[in-house]
């Protein structure tokens, strides 16, 4: 864990960071959340980190600071700094076709009527780039989003990363015999877009993604408890998820004992397959604010960081097609290349700085980085769906307010 610090040595109000406290507690208390832990990180010191509720209801296991969680895609950074470690080494050019390296998704098509059962397509105009991998301006999507009929095609031909038990080779066979959901660079629709970028590593390096990961940015970072699968000496550790009932009140619906996340793991999904610690992934986040470099292990170069984590689309996300996603307007958000990028905090209608890179998961969990500011949050809890209560929207608020320098 990172160095401490009373708040007031480097800008921050211990009595206004308070309200951090009373938030989660009121969350949990309410039974609208499990648990609840946030770290706030200023500079290189760790000025607040507090946790409440349960790890496993059922079994009366609280959570703590060496709790693991799903992170779902908050693998997704992870995976993208590895397409960038191998960019650095001239591996591939962001504009090249991904059907370069991976055939199957070559010359596709794109749905543009019908069902799921009998749809009519065209050509796409082109095949889809490795920037449009990290930026999700591909023209995939996701099954579970249920908003168009090619999201029921990926259902029906079980087109999912987390379950599907398939080697990534073989899941890219099955998704080019799907249509994309629009022209490539089009629209911007979050997707599986990261899951083939984890298959790209794996053609790049010649290594299976789970190798690259521990060998190439877990290991060299120490996040020693980070990995697809709980190891079964961690699963004590482990938490249970939980979904949101009509009447605000949590619901289990994956305990511990036979989770998939403790088995092993044949489809290594760079999207969203990762399990992890708060120690862990502060050691992530600080690499990502110290540009590249951590206690001496550099990953990447300050100038690729700052690539990554300027907006690469032509506008903002509400631009190219979307309007809210999970509980986030993306009025004033832009994406980088494997981040969203804040552009204007007023139009975004939260507290932010320009400049602010982050992502989240499906059980909620959440991080932020504000370079200008100097700052990393990290919030974790284990609820499905993210989009339940707008936490990441109340816990800027709650965070930036403590700021008095």
């Amino acid at each position: 864990m990172l160095p401490e610090c009373t708040p007031e040595e480097v800008g921050l109000s211990s009595e206004r960071l308070e309200n951090v406290t009373r938030w989660m507690n009121d969350m949990v208390d309410s039974g609208k959340l499990p648990c609840a832990l946030t770290a706030v990180v200023r500079g290189d010191k760790l000025v607040y980190l507090d946790h409440c509720g349960m790890a496993d209801i059922e079994a009366g296991k609280p959570v703590d600071n060496n709790t693991i969680f799903r992170f779902y895609s908050m693998t997704k950074p992870i995976t993208s700094v590895a397409a960038m470690m191998l960019y650095e080494q001239g591996l591939f050019q962001l504009d090249d076709p991904v059907s370069k390296y991976i055939p199957a998704l070559g010359n596709l098509e794109v749905f543009v009527s019908g069902d799921e059962n009998q749809y009519q397509t065209v050509p796409a105009e082109r095949d889809f780039t490795v920037r449009e991998l990290m930026t999700h301006t591909s023209g995939l999507t996701y099954g579970w989003i249920e908003a168009h009929p090619v999201d029921a095609i990926y259902r029906e031909h079980k087109i999912d990363f987390q379950t599907a038990g398939l080697p990534l080779a073989e899941m890219m066979e099955k998704l080019g015999e799907a249509p994309l959901l629009c022209q490539p660079g089009s629209e911007w629709n979050y997707s599986v877009s990261t899951d083939v970028l984890g298959h790209l590593v794996e053609v790049l390096s010649g290594l299976p993604l789970d190798k690259f990961f521990a060998e190439k940015i877990l290991g060299p970072l120490g996040m020693k408890d980070t990995a697809f699968q709980v190891a079964s000496e961690n699963i004590d550790r482990f938490t249970a998820n939980y979904t949101c009932t009509k009447d605000q009140k949590t619901k289990l619906i994956e305990a511990i004992d036979g989770s998939r996340f403790t088995k092993p793991v044949v489809t290594f999904s760079g999207g969203g397959g990762l399990t992890s610690t708060v120690s862990d992934y502060l050691r992530f986040t600080r690499m990502l604010s110290n540009f590249g470099e951590l206690d001496g292990v550099r990953l990447l170069g300050r100038k690729t960081v700052e690539y990554m984590t300027i907006n690469h689309l032509p506008g903002d996300l509400a631009d190219l097609g979307q309007d809210t996603f999970a509980e986030t307007s993306f009025e004033g958000i832009g994406f980088g290349l494997g981040f969203s990028v804040m552009l204007d905090p007023a139009k975004a209608n939260v507290m932010g700085t320009p400049g602010e890179y982050a992502w989240g998961g499906a059980a909620s969990t959440a991080f932020w980085i504000d370079p200008v500011e100097d700052m990393t949050v990290i919030f974790l809890t284990q609820l499905m769906p993210s989009s339940a209560y707008p936490l990441r929207r109340e816990l800027k608020v709650l965070t930036y307010q403590a700021l008095i320098d």
